[in-house]
Protein backbone atom coordinates (compact mmCIF):
# COMPACT_ATOMS: atom_id res chain seq x y z
CA UNK A 1 0.00 0.00 0.00
CA UNK A 2 1.45 3.11 -1.03
CA UNK A 3 0.80 6.62 0.62
CA UNK A 4 -1.47 7.86 -1.48
CA UNK A 5 -3.75 4.55 -1.91
CA UNK A 6 -3.87 4.91 2.05
CA UNK A 7 -5.33 8.68 2.38
CA UNK A 8 -7.55 7.69 -0.22
CA UNK A 9 -8.65 4.87 1.47
CA UNK A 10 -8.89 6.56 5.11
CA UNK A 11 -11.23 9.78 3.00
CA UNK A 12 -13.53 6.52 1.93
CA UNK A 13 -13.78 5.30 5.67
CA UNK A 14 -14.07 9.17 6.90
CA UNK A 15 -16.59 10.09 4.90
CA UNK A 16 -18.73 6.34 5.16
CA UNK A 17 -18.30 5.34 8.43
CA UNK A 18 -21.11 6.88 10.32
CA UNK A 19 -23.55 6.76 7.22
CA UNK A 20 -25.55 4.34 6.51
CA UNK A 21 -23.51 3.05 3.88
CA UNK A 22 -20.99 0.33 5.48
CA UNK A 23 -17.56 1.84 5.52
CA UNK A 24 -16.00 -2.09 5.14
CA UNK A 25 -17.96 -2.15 2.17
CA UNK A 26 -16.94 0.79 0.47
CA UNK A 27 -13.17 -0.35 1.22
CA UNK A 28 -13.41 -3.66 0.14
CA UNK A 29 -14.99 -2.57 -2.54
CA UNK A 30 -12.22 0.14 -3.16
CA UNK A 31 -9.25 -1.88 -2.97
CA UNK A 32 -9.17 -3.76 -5.63
CA UNK A 33 -9.68 -0.61 -8.34
CA UNK A 34 -7.23 0.82 -7.09
CA UNK A 35 -4.86 -1.48 -6.75
CA UNK A 36 -4.98 -2.47 -2.80
CA UNK A 37 -4.29 -5.97 -2.74
CA UNK A 38 -5.84 -8.19 0.51
CA UNK A 39 -2.91 -8.97 2.97
CA UNK A 40 -2.27 -9.10 6.82
CA UNK A 41 -1.77 -5.23 6.72
CA UNK A 42 -4.83 -4.47 4.47
CA UNK A 43 -6.99 -5.97 7.10
CA UNK A 44 -4.82 -4.17 9.83
CA UNK A 45 -4.68 -0.46 8.69
CA UNK A 46 -8.66 -0.70 7.47
CA UNK A 47 -9.91 -1.99 11.48
CA UNK A 48 -7.38 0.71 12.90
CA UNK A 49 -8.71 4.12 10.59
CA UNK A 50 -12.01 2.86 11.54
CA UNK A 51 -10.94 3.88 15.11
CA UNK A 52 -9.71 6.76 14.47
CA UNK A 53 -12.56 8.02 12.58
CA UNK A 54 -15.08 6.95 15.21
CA UNK A 55 -12.37 8.55 18.05
CA UNK A 56 -13.84 11.83 15.95
CA UNK A 57 -16.92 11.01 18.35
CA UNK A 58 -15.30 11.88 21.32
CA UNK A 59 -14.11 14.67 20.77
CA UNK A 60 -17.14 16.09 19.13
CA UNK A 61 -19.17 14.98 22.57
CA UNK A 62 -16.23 15.20 24.50
CA UNK A 63 -18.94 16.39 27.87
CA UNK A 64 -20.72 12.96 27.43
CA UNK A 65 -17.69 10.87 27.24
CA UNK A 66 -16.40 12.33 30.00
CA UNK A 67 -18.95 13.33 32.45
CA UNK A 68 -17.70 10.69 35.11
CA UNK A 69 -21.20 11.39 37.54
CA UNK A 70 -23.03 9.48 34.69
CA UNK A 71 -21.73 5.85 35.34
CA UNK A 72 -25.01 4.88 34.03
CA UNK A 73 -24.10 5.92 30.25
CA UNK A 74 -21.05 3.53 30.47
CA UNK A 75 -22.96 0.71 32.15
CA UNK A 76 -25.02 1.56 28.69
CA UNK A 77 -22.45 1.04 26.63
CA UNK A 78 -20.97 -2.07 28.12
CA UNK A 79 -24.45 -3.82 27.92
CA UNK A 80 -24.74 -3.10 24.19
CA UNK A 81 -21.04 -4.07 23.05
CA UNK A 82 -21.30 -7.47 24.90
CA UNK A 83 -23.74 -9.41 22.19
CA UNK A 84 -20.98 -8.23 19.39
CA UNK A 85 -18.29 -9.37 21.85
CA UNK A 86 -19.89 -12.79 21.63
CA UNK A 87 -20.51 -13.26 18.20
CA UNK A 88 -17.29 -11.80 17.45
CA UNK A 89 -15.47 -15.00 19.46
CA UNK A 90 -17.92 -17.60 18.05
CA UNK A 91 -17.75 -16.61 14.75
CA UNK A 92 -14.15 -15.18 13.66
CA UNK A 93 -14.00 -17.76 10.88
CA UNK A 94 -17.67 -17.25 9.15
CA UNK A 95 -17.08 -13.24 9.38
CA UNK A 96 -13.60 -13.38 7.78
CA UNK A 97 -14.87 -15.61 4.93
CA UNK A 98 -17.63 -13.57 4.40
CA UNK A 99 -15.25 -10.58 4.12
CA UNK A 100 -13.66 -11.74 1.33
CA UNK A 101 -16.94 -12.46 -0.76
CA UNK A 102 -16.99 -9.02 -2.50
CA UNK A 103 -20.51 -10.43 -4.34
CA UNK A 104 -21.93 -11.39 -0.95
CA UNK A 105 -21.16 -7.84 0.32
CA UNK A 106 -22.82 -6.10 -2.45
CA UNK A 107 -25.89 -8.38 -2.36
CA UNK A 108 -25.98 -7.39 1.28
CA UNK A 109 -25.78 -3.32 0.27
CA UNK A 110 -28.50 -4.07 -1.86
CA UNK A 111 -30.70 -5.64 0.66
CA UNK A 112 -30.08 -3.34 3.04
CA UNK A 113 -31.15 0.03 0.49
CA UNK A 114 -34.55 -1.57 -0.19
CA UNK A 115 -34.92 -1.64 4.20
CA UNK A 116 -33.26 2.08 4.41
CA UNK A 117 -36.26 3.04 1.38
CA UNK A 118 -38.53 2.34 3.65
CA UNK A 119 -37.69 2.61 7.25
CA UNK A 120 -38.83 5.71 7.59
CA UNK A 121 -42.39 4.48 7.29
CA UNK A 122 -41.92 2.28 9.79
CA UNK A 123 -41.16 4.09 13.50
CA UNK A 124 -43.30 6.85 13.55
CA UNK A 125 -44.06 7.80 16.82
CA UNK A 126 -40.63 7.96 18.80
CA UNK A 127 -41.11 8.16 22.55
CA UNK A 128 -37.35 8.71 23.85
CA UNK A 129 -35.91 11.73 22.69
CA UNK A 130 -32.70 12.01 25.10
CA UNK A 131 -29.84 9.50 25.91
CA UNK A 132 -30.84 9.83 29.74
CA UNK A 133 -34.36 7.95 28.61
CA UNK A 134 -32.33 4.99 27.12
CA UNK A 135 -32.77 2.10 29.34
CA UNK A 136 -30.47 -0.37 30.42
CA UNK A 137 -32.77 -2.61 28.26
CA UNK A 138 -33.08 -0.13 24.91
CA UNK A 139 -29.10 -0.68 25.09
CA UNK A 140 -28.94 -4.13 24.87
CA UNK A 141 -31.46 -4.50 22.12
CA UNK A 142 -29.83 -2.29 20.35
CA UNK A 143 -26.53 -4.32 20.95
CA UNK A 144 -27.80 -7.47 19.51
CA UNK A 145 -29.08 -5.03 16.45
CA UNK A 146 -25.08 -4.59 15.95
CA UNK A 147 -24.66 -8.21 15.70
CA UNK A 148 -26.48 -8.02 12.30
CA UNK A 149 -23.94 -5.99 10.75
CA UNK A 150 -20.94 -8.33 12.17
CA UNK A 151 -23.14 -11.69 10.60
CA UNK A 152 -23.22 -9.71 7.21
CA UNK A 153 -20.47 -7.59 6.30
CA UNK A 154 -21.89 -4.72 3.86
CA UNK A 155 -24.86 -4.22 6.23
CA UNK A 156 -23.60 -1.31 7.85
CA UNK A 157 -22.52 -0.97 11.39
CA UNK A 158 -24.43 2.58 11.81
CA UNK A 159 -27.56 1.48 9.63
CA UNK A 160 -27.96 -1.43 12.08
CA UNK A 161 -27.85 -0.33 15.17
CA UNK A 162 -29.67 3.25 14.13
CA UNK A 163 -32.40 0.87 13.16
CA UNK A 164 -32.23 -0.97 16.30
CA UNK A 165 -32.78 2.27 18.18
CA UNK A 166 -35.46 3.24 16.27
CA UNK A 167 -37.05 -0.27 16.86
CA UNK A 168 -36.96 1.13 19.97
CA UNK A 169 -38.59 4.19 19.71
CA UNK A 170 -35.58 6.17 19.75
CA UNK A 171 -36.02 9.37 17.64
CA UNK A 172 -33.56 9.69 14.90
CA UNK A 173 -31.02 11.86 16.74
CA UNK A 174 -30.86 10.08 19.65
CA UNK A 175 -30.52 6.78 17.41
CA UNK A 176 -27.72 8.09 15.85
CA UNK A 177 -25.95 9.38 18.61
CA UNK A 178 -26.35 5.85 20.61
CA UNK A 179 -24.77 4.28 17.62
CA UNK A 180 -22.12 6.75 17.50
CA UNK A 181 -21.40 6.38 21.14
CA UNK A 182 -21.49 2.20 20.75
CA UNK A 183 -19.06 2.59 17.83
CA UNK A 184 -16.27 3.94 20.03
CA UNK A 185 -15.67 0.33 22.97
CA UNK A 186 -16.94 -1.41 19.92
CA UNK A 187 -14.00 -0.47 17.29
CA UNK A 188 -11.56 -0.63 20.51
CA UNK A 189 -12.42 -3.98 21.20
CA UNK A 190 -11.67 -4.86 17.43
CA UNK A 191 -8.35 -2.74 16.81
CA UNK A 192 -7.29 -4.60 19.93
CA UNK A 193 -8.17 -7.83 19.09
CA UNK A 194 -6.73 -7.21 15.07
CA UNK A 195 -3.54 -5.61 16.58
CA UNK A 196 -2.69 -8.88 18.82
CA UNK A 197 -3.94 -11.31 16.00
CA UNK A 198 -1.36 -9.75 13.41
CA UNK A 199 1.36 -9.20 15.93
CA UNK A 200 1.67 -13.12 16.60
CA UNK A 201 0.94 -13.85 13.10
CA UNK A 202 2.46 -11.30 11.50
CA UNK A 203 4.73 -9.23 13.42
CA UNK A 204 6.87 -7.84 10.20
CA UNK A 205 3.57 -5.96 9.69
CA UNK A 206 4.63 -3.36 12.44
CA UNK A 207 8.05 -2.40 10.59
CA UNK A 208 8.28 2.17 10.68
CA UNK A 209 6.97 2.49 6.93
CA UNK A 210 3.83 0.59 8.02
CA UNK A 211 3.65 2.24 11.39
CA UNK A 212 3.98 5.68 8.89
CA UNK A 213 0.82 4.57 6.99
CA UNK A 214 -1.07 3.97 9.93
CA UNK A 215 -0.83 7.46 11.72
CA UNK A 216 -1.22 8.81 8.14
CA UNK A 217 -4.33 6.87 6.84
CA UNK A 218 -5.91 7.66 11.33
CA UNK A 219 -5.01 11.62 10.85
CA UNK A 220 -7.33 11.62 7.80
CA UNK A 221 -9.69 9.53 8.70
CA UNK A 222 -10.26 11.15 12.08
CA UNK A 223 -10.72 14.85 10.68
CA UNK A 224 -12.93 13.47 7.56
CA UNK A 225 -15.21 11.64 9.65
CA UNK A 226 -15.62 14.96 11.95
CA UNK A 227 -17.45 16.51 9.08
CA UNK A 228 -19.49 13.67 8.00
CA UNK A 229 -20.78 13.19 11.63
CA UNK A 230 -21.75 16.97 11.64
CA UNK A 231 -23.47 16.54 8.07
CA UNK A 232 -25.13 13.06 8.79
CA UNK A 233 -27.03 14.23 11.81
CA UNK A 234 -28.50 17.22 10.12
CA UNK A 235 -29.28 15.46 7.01
CA UNK A 236 -30.93 12.88 9.30
CA UNK A 237 -33.40 15.03 11.37
CA UNK A 238 -34.79 16.37 7.82
CA UNK A 239 -34.53 13.92 5.29
CA UNK A 240 -34.61 10.46 6.70
CA UNK A 241 -32.71 7.55 4.83
CA UNK A 242 -34.49 7.06 1.46
CA UNK A 243 -31.28 8.89 -0.33
CA UNK A 244 -29.02 6.69 1.46
CA UNK A 245 -31.00 3.58 0.45
CA UNK A 246 -30.50 4.23 -3.35
CA UNK A 247 -27.27 4.80 -2.90
CA UNK A 248 -26.82 1.44 -1.77
CA UNK A 249 -28.72 -0.11 -4.14
CA UNK A 250 -26.98 1.35 -7.38
CA UNK A 251 -23.22 0.84 -5.50
CA UNK A 252 -24.31 -3.08 -4.78
CA UNK A 253 -25.84 -3.36 -8.83
CA UNK A 254 -22.24 -1.61 -9.70
CA UNK A 255 -19.85 -4.00 -8.00
CA UNK A 256 -21.84 -6.39 -8.47
CA UNK A 257 -22.08 -5.77 -12.29
CA UNK A 258 -18.42 -5.33 -12.16
CA UNK A 259 -17.83 -9.02 -10.50
CA UNK A 260 -19.47 -10.89 -12.65
CA UNK A 261 -17.49 -9.17 -15.61
CA UNK A 262 -14.25 -10.32 -13.54
CA UNK A 263 -13.24 -6.85 -13.21
CA UNK A 264 -12.94 -7.05 -9.44
CA UNK A 265 -12.72 -10.20 -7.62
Amino acid sequence: MSLIQAIVIAIIEGLTEFLPISSTAHMKFANPLIGVSENAFTDLFEIVIQLAAILSVVVLYYKQFFDFKKLAFYFKLIIALIPAIIAGVLLKKHIDSLLGNIGFIAVVMIAGGVVLLFIDKFFTKPAIHSQDSVTNKNAFVIGCYQVLSILFPGLSRSAATIIGGLAQKLDRRTAAEFSFFLAVPTMLAASVKSCWDVHKTHPEVFAKDSMTLLAVGSLVAFAVALIAIKFFITYLQRHGFKLFGYYRIILGSVILLLVWKGIIH
